[in-house]
C-alpha cells in the first residue's frame, strides 16, 4: 500500500528556515547539488518516520504549504487514477536521475501532493 516517504517545506529563505530546523530539532540538513533544495535527515534511520527537504519558494507554482510526497510501484497507473478519481495531475512525469519519477498532483479539492516511483538505486523507500 503506497505510503508518505517525503516531506517538503516551503521557504522564501531556505538557508535560515534550514538553520531554524537544525536547532529546533536537531536535523541534518544540507544543500542538493547546485539545487534551491535543501535535504532533511530528520533523525536517524533506525527510527520510525520520514525525511524531506526544504524548498525556495515558486509563486509560478503556487507552492507555499508543506507537500507531502507518496511512493508509489508503477507512477503511471497511479496519474491514471488520480485523473479517474477527480483529482488533477499538475505537470508531467519527469525524472530525477537517481532519485526516481516524479510528479505533483491534486486531490479533488485542491490540496496538493507528489508521487514518486523510486528508481532502483533508491533501495526499499515503500
Amino acid at each position: 500500500m503506497p505510503k508518505v516517504i517525503h516531506f517538503e517545506i516551503p521557504a522564501e529563505n531556505p538557508e535560515m528556515v534550514s538553520r531554524f530546523y537544525a536547532e529546533v530539532f536537531g536535523w541534518k540538513i544540507k544543500q542538493w547539488q547546485d539545487q534551491q533544495y535543501w535535504l532533511i535527515e530528520a533523525g536517524p534511520k533506525r527510527e520510525r518516520g520520514i525525511n524531506g527537504a526544504i524548498y525556495q519558494k515558486d509563486e509560478t507554482k503556487q507552492m507555499d504549504r508543506t507537500v507531502n510526497t507518496i511512493g508509489v510501484d508503477h507512477l503511471e497507473a497511479y496519474v491514471a487514477k488520480v485523473q479517474r478519481s477527480g483529482g488533477e495531475v499538475m505537470d508531467e512525469i519527469r525524472e530525477i536521475p537517481g532519485v526516481g519519477y516524479f510528479v505533483y498532483a491534486k486531490d479533488p479539492e485542491g490540496t496538493m501532493f507528489g508521487m514518486l516511483e523510486p528508481a532502483k538505486e533508491m533501495g526499499k523507500m515503500m
